[in-house]
């Protein structure tokens, strides 16, 4: 009986721990290489990796891993996996891949994985998806619009507005804008636009991460945030009203700053986020104190999403050199965010 009830014990355990769909990404970078190494390390979630089963064998016969593979099905218990075992969810390449050489040909499958995590997560059965890296040039060569992750799973949810933010090393970093030329970045910050980020980025603080009254400082757009409008009317005339309209209604908001001077280690250490303007405002100092440890959540889906902070490496793939320190900690902050949804009181009407 002592045996019986440990072993009952041990099973709860187990189904306790979050369910986690990590797709594999790029089929000819380090994503499958990342994934490999998955089956032998002791992480506080259940894993099953959304690609194609021939690739990730081949990847770990590659890097010389040892690696079984046990094919998961959806509806069904989810029982516990053997060290050196991957769960996996098979989708079919439609070529065989190569390390190093992504194939336009594969685009389809690779987008499938994403729409299997995120329709999953949907429907609860994922606690959370964790994405490796994609290539999007190679997407876009297949004829096929795509943007990023982030723009994709917004249009796979329904979602009208997300929020790309990076968290690591003691920073968090929001963004105003995604992925644009930089030629196109004003004309993307609308008054609107600005106001509703701010509004997703402060109610996911609050219930993703439970900073009960979020601090942001907001950078400003052009430098020296304007110069009283000598360099730029853009940080008088649409930042600030949207964060004197925000601060009237408790918001606690600091800008628009200057981003040269706005990441000093005062600063940070009295505030929750920083929210930048555009993409390689912020991201730069976060990756400098954090890369290959960062972590990317979307804010604002009904869904919990991380990724890594890096792309592809192409150069890297199949060599056994990627890290995958970015891919661990991803499945911890998902695993982390997932139990604390799970342990969220329920509203009730």
């Amino acid at each position: 009986m002592p045996t019986r009830r440990a072993s009952s014990d041990s099973g709860k355990r187990e189904a306790a721990r979050p369910l986690i769909a990590v797709t594999a990404g790029e089929p000819a970078g380090i994503g499958p290489d990342l994934c490999v190494r998955l089956a032998r390390l002791r992480l506080p979630a259940r894993i099953v990796v959304i690609g194609d089963m021939g690739l990730l064998k081949s990847r770990a016969r590659q890097l010389g891993i040892a690696l079984d593979v046990a094919e998961f099905s959806t509806g069904g218990a989810v029982s516990s996996a053997r060290a050196g075992t991957l769960r996996m969810l098979h989708v079919p390449l439609a070529r065989p891949a190569t390390a190093g050489r992504p194939n336009p040909a594969n685009s389809r499958a690779v987008l499938r994985t994403l729409e299997l995590a995120a329709d999953g997560c949907a429907a609860g059965e994922f606690d959370a998806m964790v994405t490796a890296p994609l290539q999007k040039s190679v997407i876009l060569e297949a004829g096929i619009p795509f943007t990023g992750h982030t723009e994709f799973l917004a249009a796979r949810t329904h979602t009208a507005h997300v929020v790309m933010m990076l968290v690591g090393g003691g920073m968090r970093v929001a963004l105003a804008t995604t992925h644009l030329a930089l030629k196109d970045v004003a004309r993307h910050i609308t008054r609107d636009s600005l106001e509703q980020t701010l509004r997703v980025l402060r109610r996911d603080l609050i219930r993703r991460f439970a900073i009960s009254r979020p601090r942001v400082l907001v950078a400003g757009l052009n430098p020296h945030a304007g110069e009283s409008g000598f360099i730029g009317r853009e940080d008088a005339e649409v930042i600030a009203p949207v964060l004197e309209k925000l601060r009237r209604e408790g918001h606690d908001l600091a800008g628009p700053l200057p981003a040269d001077s706005l990441f000093r280690p005062d600063r940070l250490k009295r505030c929750d986020c920083v929210l930048a303007m555009y993409h390689d405002q912020g991201l730069p100092v976060l990756k400098y104190a954090s890369f290959g440890g960062g972590v990317n959540v979307t804010l604002g889906l009904p869904i919990i999403r991380t990724s890594v902070d890096h792309g592809t490496a192409l150069d890297l793939a199949g060599s056994g050199k990627a890290q995958s320190g970015s891919l661990v900690e991803a499945i911890r902050m998902a695993a982390a965010l997932a139990a604390s949804s799970r342990n969220r009181p329920r509203r009730t009407a």
